[in-house]
């Protein structure tokens, strides 16, 4: 996993207490920034030292000058300074850090954060790439997602049953900042229980067996329309939030689409079921479900149903008068009647 994300590399250099001077974070997964962000504080200073030895700076909020006297002053009886500045990229001449990247204050850890992804061909960013430690942290891939989520299972002291992934990994998505937020939810709920099942996720998610996101994924795999509507129904009326029900229904169901068509140009390519499951992001124990929902949805069939999710995506998020139940019965009238 190591070679997959610097992640895990630089978790253990700072918890060695082996930094860099200059380091500049930023990407689309902010999980791991903000990790990283926090391991940092715990290893590089102690708590005693914090009050004048560790500066948190905003860059929407600090000039540049003033952020630079804090990452080029002396500790005071400590080994080092901390400095981190979020929101780096949006500090007005930052270009002036460039001298920092090429003359580090070495008595200093500097860590900085961006908000988005800067433009590495500009300074400061060319310099500090070229001088300092940047690291982009993308988005993960599908096939990544069920390792990280048994990884951030491992830490909270449970492992998940491969079903209990795979659910996860549908219900929540690719965020690993959500999957977090989830995986607590279920270690409040398990307790001191080591192995999480497919029904722990059901249950801590707010929803019953028979009247869950996943049942209606599946009845929709198997193009059971009369079923999808029931279920929809259960779930939006079981609902607190019913816009932010139907909004996850949509996501869900896009996300299922989306693995779909994957697997119709793997398939295409003629290669191996564990090839597939690997790209796509499915367990192998689950990859043979997938693959009969394929034969019921041919090309045709999806773009249909990828042109029925759009639709309610938009409509749900402002484009349309209409309810919510109607917006989602729509949907599964183009999904499974057309």
């Amino acid at each position: 996993m190591a070679r997959e994300n610097p992640y895990i590399e630089l978790r253990s250099a700072f918890r060695s207490r082996n930094f860099d001077p200059v380091y500049l974070l930023y990407g689309e997964e902010r999980y791991f920034i903000d990790r990283l962000q926090e391991t940092l504080l715990e290893f590089a200073i102690e708590p005693h030292e914090k009050d004048f030895n560790l500066d948190i700076l905003y860059g929407s909020e600090v000039d540049a000058q003033t952020a630079l006297g804090a990452c080029q002053a002396f500790p005071m009886m400590a080994a080092r300074r901390v400095v981190i500045i979020r929101d780096f990229d949006k500090m007005k001449e930052n270009g002036l850090f460039k001298a920092l990247a090429e003359r580090p204050n070495p008595s200093c850890v500097v860590l900085l954060v961006c908000s988005g992804k800067p433009n590495m061909s500009r300074h400061p960013y060319r310099a500090l790439k070229e001088k300092a430690r940047a690291v982009e942290f993308k988005a993960l891939y599908p096939n990544q997602v069920p390792r990280w989520i048994e990884t951030l299972g491992k830490e909270r002291g449970f492992a998940l049953e491969p079903k209990a992934v795979q659910m996860l990994a549908d219900y929540v998505g690719s965020s690993l900042s959500a999957l977090s937020t989830e995986l607590d939810k279920l270690a409040t709920y398990v307790g001191e229980r080591e192995v999480l099942t497919a029904e722990d996720v059901v249950q801590a998610s707010g929803q019953t067996r028979d009247f869950n996101v996943f049942e209606l994924q599946r009845v929709v795999g198997e193009r059971r329309y009369e079923d999808a509507l029931m279920i929809s129904e259960r779930l939006l009326q079981q609902s607190s939030n019913q816009r932010g029900e139907s909004n996850r229904i949509v996501s869900v169901l896009t996300s299922f689409f989306i693995k779909l068509w994957q697997l119709t140009g793997l398939q295409s390519a003629r290669v191996s079921e564990k090839q597939m499951a690997s790209t796509v992001g499915v367990s192998p124990y689950f990859l043979k479900e997938y693959l009969a929902c394929l034969r019921r949805f041919d090309g045709k069939a999806l773009d249909s149903a990828f042109s029925a999710l759009l639709a309610a995506d938009f409509e749900l998020k402002g484009g349309s008068q209409r309810s919510d139940r109607m917006i989602l019965n729509l949907m599964f009238r183009k999904i499974l009647r057309s």
